[in-house]
């Protein structure tokens, strides 16, 4: 890893909360503060790892920054993963104080059958369940879309939920895909089918493979969506997966294809040893498209390949043409990317952990003058492989003046906050 390329910025890291527990998030593309600042939305475990399992729960809470960083329960649910937690977020375009996340279906039944949503008023406690398990609410917090979590324990399972008995899933059908939840009625839709994408822009690698959706992401003013549509021949491994970056409207209207990683893969010789494939080496690879997010309602960010170079890349929705390469030469790692919510000058992001020290950096980008700040180096056991790792996912407060991670660098899982006020002014 080469640490020449980044300004040593001191950064004041504390942990939040010390209740005898462990504690996570999951995914970077959620703001875990509510919209004053004063809960800090939060899983909690008895343990820092374990193989995850139908009946394996997690509580639902949050961290009450205005009374001792104590944690308040709200709720538990087994439909969770290290990775995602368990799709907790807050719904700020309701008044008052709403999450929503999944949950183990017991009372309603949708598309996917023992998986559901639900949305809880924190001050009451009131809580409203839906039949889609969802993975992103619309900023305005008038509709969620959600995506099968049993498939993506067959093709990822990182990001999957466990079943007793998880139903078949067939090639690419017309049943499944992204549905659209009205979090007004409950109402739901299919707006897009793996069947249709296997048919839109077709390639020759999707002929025999399984089909699957994820890193499915909304703008901000809740008018497109961004996903990614991957397929492989090889579930088991991930260095054969292939992907692209499509946009459509929330209604599944208007598809546009931005980026098409399709590529050969020797992998799938007969005596290709999957085993002898490293935990990260599927995310350093040059074909890789990941962890894409909207810059803004027409700028997305992602780690991808186009015209023969991988680079943090900027698309714009309306113009597949026109894309930009964002800190060539500085941010050459891939990483979970955010701009801050306040000033896009600010990109956050981190890194895998370094093959030789298991170290992993916490790092912010000035789009402006093309620096780097390295604002922390943690450690992670090299012990913890893809469906238990624990990646840094930084995350912004709603200010842009502090940022907040997971990480297992004490030897627990916890989240932690960095204060960057003294860089972004």
């Amino acid at each position: 890893m080469d640490h020449t390329k980044y300004i040593s910025s001191i950064a004041p890291c504390r942990r939040v909360g010390h209740d005898g527990m462990h504690h996570f998030f999951g995914y970077y593309n959620k703001s875990n503060w509510d919209k004053t600042g004063t809960r800090l939305l939060a899983n909690r475990v008895p343990f820092m790892t374990a193989q995850l399992g139908a009946d394996l729960s997690a509580e639902v809470g949050y961290f009450d920054l205005a009374d001792n960083e104590k944690y308040v329960s709200i709720d538990t649910t087994t439909t969770w993963n290290w990775q995602m937690g368990c799709q907790l977020q807050w719904l700020d375009g309701r008044d008052g104080s709403y999450c929503i996340y999944n949950t183990r279906a017991t009372t309603v039944i949708g598309p996917y059958p023992g998986f559901q949503s639900t949305v809880c008023n924190v001050d009451t406690g009131e809580k409203t369940h839906f039949p889609v398990p969802i993975t992103v609410a619309a900023p305005n917090s008038r509709y969620a879309l959600g995506i099968n979590y049993s498939r993506l324990f067959i093709t990822h399972e990182t990001i999957g939920y466990w079943e007793h008995n998880p139903p078949a899933v067939p090639m690419a059908p017309a049943d499944d895909g992204i549905y659209h939840l009205d979090l007004d009625t409950g109402a739901y839709r299919l707006v897009v089918s793996l069947l249709q994408l296997s048919q839109f822009h077709p390639v020759q690698s999707m002929e025999k493979a399984i089909h699957w959706i994820s890193h499915v992401e909304i703008n901000p003013s809740s008018s497109r969506v961004l996903f990614l549509h991957r397929w492989t021949e090889r579930v088991e491994d991930e260095t054969c997966f292939l992907h692209r970056l499509i946009t459509m409207d929330p209604d599944g209207s208007n598809l546009r294809l931005l980026e098409d990683s399709d590529h050969p893969l020797p992998q799938l010789a007969a005596d290709f040893d999957p085993n002898a494939v490293g935990t990260f080496d599927y995310e350093k690879s040059e074909y890789q498209i990941s962890h894409p997010l909207w810059c803004d309602d027409q700028r997305i960010i992602v780690w991808s390949p186009h015209q023969g170079q991988i680079h943090y890349h900027l698309y714009r929705d309306e113009d597949a043409a026109t894309v930009q390469i964002v800190g060539r030469d500085i941010l050459t790692e891939n990483g979970h990317m955010t701009y801050s919510p306040v000033n896009k000058r600010w990109l956050l992001s981190d890194t895998y952990p370094d093959s030789e020290t298991n170290e992993r950096l916490l790092i912010l980008f000035d789009m402006d003058n093309g620096v780097c700040h390295k604002l922390g180096s943690f450690y992670t056991d090299p012990v913890l492989k893809k469906v238990n790792r624990c990646d840094l996912h930084p995350r912004w407060r709603r200010d842009g003046r502090q940022v907040c991670i997971d990480s297992v660098h004490e030897s627990e899982r916890q989240l932690y906050v960095i204060d960057v006020s003294h860089i972004v002014g």
